[in-house]
This record gives C-alpha cells, sequence and structure tokens, in this order.
C-alpha cells in the first residue's frame, strides 16, 4: 500500500471527499479515485482498486467504489461498493468484491468476541444449564455441556477452553469477507460476516458472527434481528425473525416470524410462525405452525404439531422445570405436555398430559390423553408408516454443504440406544404381566396407563423388533461369504474393537457407547485436550459405530437368547435366521397394511366433489395415484423380496456346515 498522490487527493475533494488527515489513506498501486464521491475519512484507511461494475437483476449495472458515506478506520478490498451510508462504517475489514448499498451503521465500537462466549440458558430459564457457544460448537459437546452438570471440573474446564477460543477471536475490528452483499439494512455492530453472505433488508444485527463460506452460504432476509448469535454456514435466517442469545446450526431454516431466545438449533433445524424458549434442539428439530410453542425441552428429529406446548412452571419456584422428548418423535396438533417429563424415542404425543411421565425405555410408542389420564400404546409406532418414512427422509434432506461438518449424525432406527431401551421395555412389561395377572383391563406402569391389548401387543412388536436388529447384524456380519466350518462362523463372530459394551447414548444425533463419552470427559478433566481434538473424538466415535455396535450385539444376543458364540451351533445360526426373516416380513407386513389406510375410502373424502361417485377414485388418483404405484409401498414389497431372498441365501452359504 501507498500514500496518496496530491493529483489523488486533489480528485477526491474535487468529488467532494474530505478527510481530518490524507497522511492516513493507503491505496493500492493501481488505486484510481474517480469512482469516490461525497465520502469522509477518518482515521486509518485503507482502499483496494475500483475496477469492476455489478450487474444487477432487471440488468441494471453499478460501478464499484464509495459514494455517500463516512468511514473510520476501515481497510477496504478490490472492486467494493459502498453507497449510502446513513450514519458510517467504523472499525470494519471488508473483503473483495462486496456490495453495501442503503446501509445505516455497520460499527465496531470496543473489542469484541463476536458472539463467541455468549451463555445460552437452555432447558431451565433461570440458569443452571447455560452453555457457552463458539463458531464451532457440535451437537454432541452442546449435550455435554448442558447434561453433564454434575461433573464440576468437566463443566470447569470446557467453559475455560470456550473463554480462551472466545479471547483468541477477539479484536477491536471486524471483518466482512469476500463477495458479500449487505442491502438496505439498518443497523450493524459487533458482527463478524464471512464471506457469500447476503443481508437484504435486515433490520438489526448485533454481537454475532456469520459462518458463511463460498461452498455454504448464509442468507439473513427481511425484517430480521438478531443479538448475541452465532449463525453457522448454510442458515437462511429471514422473513421477521427474532432470536436473542441464539446458535443457529449448520443449514438451519428460521423464517416467518419465529421468535426465539436462549435456544441452540443443530444442523437441518427448521423453524417457522412459531416460539422456542430456552431449547436444546438437535438435528432435525422442525416447528412450523404459528400457535407452536417449545419450552425448557430437548429435542431431536422431532416434527412439532400445530399448537404444540409445553409448561416449564407451575407457579411455584418460578420457570424451572424441563423435559426431553428423545429422537424421532411427533407431537400432535394441540398436544401439551407439563413438564418434568420424558417421552421414549421415536414416539407420538397426542392430547394433554399432566402425569409427569417418563417412558424413556418403551419407545416407539404413542401417549394419547384420556379423561386426563396419560394411556401409553408400547411400540405401536415400530409398525408406523410414517415412522419409517421419516428415517428414509432425513438423511436426503441434510442440505449441509460445507466441507466440515460440526455434527455427527446417526439416521439408524435401530441401533443399541433403541434396542437396549426395548429390552428393558419388554422386561418391564413382562414383568408387570406376571406381577398384576392377565386378568386387569388397564396396567399403570410410571404415571400411564396400557390396556391389557396395548401391553401384550407391545411385547409383541418389541420381540419382533430386537430379533430384526439381531439378525441384521449377525447377518451383516457374516456378510456372504460361503462357510464351511463352525469354527470359521465362530472366529467371524468374535468382535474386532475393545469399546461398546454396556450402556450407549445418543449425544444429539451421535449415537455411542456411553464408555466412550466416560473416557473423553475423564481425559477433558484431567488432561490439556483441545477444542479441536475434542471434536475430533466425537468423529472417531461416529466413525466407529458400526465396529462398535457389534461388539454391544455380540454380548447382547447372547443374553438375550441365552446362547453362547464360542460354542454357538448351526442350527442356532440357522434358528436366529428364520426369527430374522420372519420378524422382517411381519414388520413389514405391518407397515403395508399402515400404508393401506392412506388409500381408503375414508381417505377419498373430498375428491370428485362435483362428479359422480365414480369420479372419486379418478380424482384421488390423479392427485395421489394409486396404491400398486406408490413408491413407498412398492419399497416395502421389494424389501421383503430382497430380504426373503438374503435369508435363502445366507442358509445357502451355511449349508456346507452339517449339525
Amino acid at each position: 500500500m501507498r500514500n496518496l498522490t496530491q493529483h489523488e487527493i486533489d480528485s477526491l475533494t474535487g468529488n467532494h471527499c474530505v478527510a481530518e488527515d490524507w497522511t492516513q489513506i493507503f491505496v493500492s498501486e493501481d488505486f484510481s479515485p474517480e469512482h469516490i464521491s461525497f465520502t469522509r475519512f477518518s482515521g486509518r484507511i485503507t482502499l483496494g482498486r475500483f475496477v469492476k461494475t455489478f450487474q444487477l437483476a432487471g440488468g441494471l449495472c453499478r460501478h464499484s467504489g464509495i459514494r455517500n458515506a463516512t468511514l473510520h478506520h476501515c481497510e477496504i478490498g478490490n472492486d467494493v461498493l459502498i453507497e449510502n451510508v446513513a450514519n458510517h462504517i467504523s472499525n470494519y475489514r471488508i473483503g473483495d468484491d462486496c456490495y453495501i448499498q442503503n446501509v445505516n451503521v455497520i460499527a465496531v465500537e470496543e473489542r469484541s468476541t463476536f458472539g463467541n462466549n455468549v451463555f445460552v440458558n437452555v432447558l431451565n430459564e433461570t440458569g443452571g444449564r447455560e452453555v457457552p457457544v463458539y463458531n464451532e460448537l457440535s451437537s454432541s459437546l452442546a449435550y455435554i455441556l448442558a447434561m453433564y452438570r454434575h461433573k464440576k471440573q468437566l463443566i470447569s474446564n470446557l467453559f475455560d477452553k470456550i473463554s480462551v477460543y472466545a479471547d483468541q477471536h477477539a479484536y477491536e475490528m471486524g471483518n466482512i469477507g469476500n463477495h458479500v452483499k449487505i442491502l438496505n439494512t439498518g443497523t450493524i455492530k459487533h458482527v463478524n460476516i464471512g464471506a457469500y453472505t447476503k443481508i437484504v433488508n435486515t433490520v438489526r444485527l448485533e454481537n454475532g458472527t456469520i459462518n458463511s463460506n463460498p461452498l455454504a452460504p448464509v442468507y439473513v432476509g427481511d425484517s430480521v434481528i438478531a443479538t448475541d448469535f452465532i449463525f453457522s454456514s448454510g442458515s437462511y435466517i429471514a422473513d421477521a425473525a427474532k432470536l436473542v442469545r441464539c446458535f443457529v446450526g449448520q443449514a438451519c431454516h428460521v423464517s416467518h416470524n419465529f421468535s426465539a431466545h436462549d435456544t441452540l438449533m443443530f444442523a437441518n433445524c427448521s423453524f417457522e410462525n412459531g416460539e422456542a424458549c430456552s431449547v436444546f434442539a438437535g438435528p432435525y428439530t422442525v416447528s412450523m405452525h404459528k400457535s407452536s410453542l417449545l419450552i425448557a425441552g430437548m429435542f431431536s428429529f422431532l416434527n412439532a404439531g400445530s399448537g404444540s406446548n409445553q409448561s416449564n412452571h407451575m407457579y411455584k419456584l418460578g420457570p424451572i422445570h424441563q423435559g426431553i422428548i428423545e429422537r424421532g418423535s411427533k407431537t400432535t396438533s394441540d398436544s401439551y405436555i407439563l413438564w418434568p417429563a420424558k417421552v421414549g424415542a421415536f414416539s407420538l404425543v397426542m392430547g394433554r398430559h399432566y402425569r409427569h411421565s417418563d417412558t424413556t425405555d418403551l419407545p416407539f410408542s404413542y401417549l394419547i390423553e384420556k379423561s386426563d389420564e396419560t394411556y401409553l400404546i408400547p411400540g405401536v409406532n415400530l409398525r408406523s408408516v410414517g415412522t419409517i418414512r421419516d428415517v428414509k427422509k432425513w438423511p436426503k434432506r441434510d442440505k449441509r454443504q460445507d466441507a466440515a461438518q460440526l455434527d455427527c449424525i446417526n439416521y439408524n432406527l435401530l441401533s443399541p440406544y433403541t434396542i437396549e431401551k426395548m429390552i428393558r421395555g419388554r422386561n418391564q412389561l413382562l414383568n408387570l404381566k406376571a406381577v398384576s395377572g392377565d386378568s386387569p383391563d388397564v396396567y399403570t406402569l410410571r404415571s400411564v396407563r396400557i390396556k391389557n391389548s396395548s401391553l401384550r401387543n407391545g411385547i409383541h412388536l418389541y420381540e419382533k423388533a430386537i430379533h430384526k436388529f439381531f439378525g441384521n447384524s449377525i447377518i451383516n456380519r457374516l456378510g456372504k461369504k460361503y462357510y464351511t466350518s463352525m469354527d470359521e462362523v465362530r472366529e467371524r463372530l468374535k468382535p474386532t474393537h475393545a469399546s461398546g459394551l454396556g450402556d450407549w447414548v445418543d449425544l444429539s444425533g451421535l449415537i455411542t457407547p456411553k464408555s466412550e463419552v466416560d473416557r473423553l470427559i475423564h481425559d477433558i478433566e484431567s488432561s490439556p485436550i483441545t477444542l479441536y481434538e475434542i471434536e475430533t473424538r466425537f468423529r472417531q466415535m461416529h466413525d466407529s459405530y458400526y465396529d462398535m455396535e457389534w461388539t454391544w450385539t455380540y454380548r447382547a444376543m447372547q443374553d438375550f437368547y441365552g446362547c453362547n458364540f464360542q460354542t454357538i451351533t448351526i442350527g442356532e445360526i440357522r434358528d436366529l435366521i428364520h426369527k430374522w426373516k420372519d420378524a422382517v416380513i411381519t414388520l413389514d407386513e405391518s407397515l403395508y397394511k399402515d400404508a393401506m389406510k392412506e388409500f381408503s375410502i375414508t381417505s377419498m373424502i373430498g375428491f370428485g366433489v362435483d362428479g359422480a361417485e365414480a369420479d372419486k377414485l379418478k380424482d384421488f388418483e390423479s392427485v395421489r395415484g394409486s396404491f400398486d404405484e406408490d413408491p413407498f409401498v412398492a419399497a416395502v414389497r421389494q424389501h421383503i423380496r430382497e430380504k426373503s431372498l438374503l435369508a435363502d441365501e445366507m442358509l445357502h452359504n451355511l449349508s456346507a456346515i452339517h449339525g
């Protein structure tokens, strides 16, 4: 950079520019002053070249340059357009090819951490589970920060690490990356703005970071107000969204007047119209309706129906109560839960629930209100076509484009995490039946009521799902190899990973053995491990999932079936394969029957409204298609055929073994 020449100073003053000290303005070698006018400079200023022309929609062109602006202590890159700044831009580095037009103020007024180390009070509005956010926060680390508060040294060390990170990213100047567009926007203060960000018609942004990049740009749109925030790559925040003390994860969508405070939103969440308060929203949490309120809860893969609501206090000691709805669940329209409560994975909540139930060991269930009581139908969601549809759609709806993905997400429906719950749930139902006998019409378990028929059916469904998972695991383990002796089979079945035994946990998307989490916690408490190394450990857990899954399955199958894999016979192996085949076909046939309901006469109500009765079916099929041609129905049929053939193939590959 060089100083201005006298000729350049004369040209600038001729274009109605003024400076407190022209010697504090430094320019690139190919700088030309002709595209700078009506501008006031103060402090140290650096300016690049201005040769580019921006082509706008409709064919309008605007040449790069600076017009009608006040700049204080700024570094301006090449080919930037800054135009019509009502107040000033101060203490900012602005990258190349940026377009900034019609803004009020863009400023850093003191040393700022740009939203890093802001404490977000999740689950408990009064504090106690606050999570300090930073640019690279993952859902798994946030889970540990929020839920392991009893580990005092762990939390203290993590707080210190994040505080150090924030200090390392604190500056007296803000950054606006290359190719940023800021248009018709009000106030931007203490905000770092990544490359390729678009900020259009936004009202106010204060104390935050927008982690945009060329692969996953961020869009901030009309009437947005955000304070104390971090927006991760690929996120979309628009249409009068209001955010206070929020972390918005990768590829999240927040729009249509949605308001949130003290909320963490992780990968692929989608929020519109409603409200979130002190929410830990794990990956794929969705709330789309105006009357929905998510408050003081932990969710992931949740679909919240219209009017979904929870209460986090009972007018005693304030809003201190919390709740957890485990992964993959749904709340129907106008559903309500009085916290504290815990809902098992892949469950459906219908009606209003006041009894503080805990159904964590009874996943895949319906919770239904009847006469102010919570009735539970265990396992019924295992035969729901909607459950399978959700599991299949989630990976396809992963919109993350960033090469560095922050959250580790396991999409598996059946895993050690859900299977161990079903094993415990089945045992609880069997014990309840053994203690109370077969005569009661309704059983009571942990504040929920279970009908006799639902209990018996729940045991049956859990057993089928357990057989299916164990069969999947052993077939995947054996592979397509042809075996000639049981010694080969037994050798192949031996675990190859030391970890996996014991309980498994869901760290908001990452399914892993608790022993691995405990080991990581020990290292955080006792060794100088960095935030990057912590995230690397999460990634290693995620990558080792299937090896660790088999270690768990190897032990769990022996306990469940009462067999010994070191002495297992060919007859026992064949029996396991037959159990698996029967379970797969039984559950698939249940899905098939459930899908048929979508093509029933009742579902055709409202079709063919102005025609004869015969037109109803024609109109229905023209919109929804026929049952036989439905892609999901065809996929279920194909799945039954493929798994039947796979079972036959496995039995054939073992046919050389006699006994």
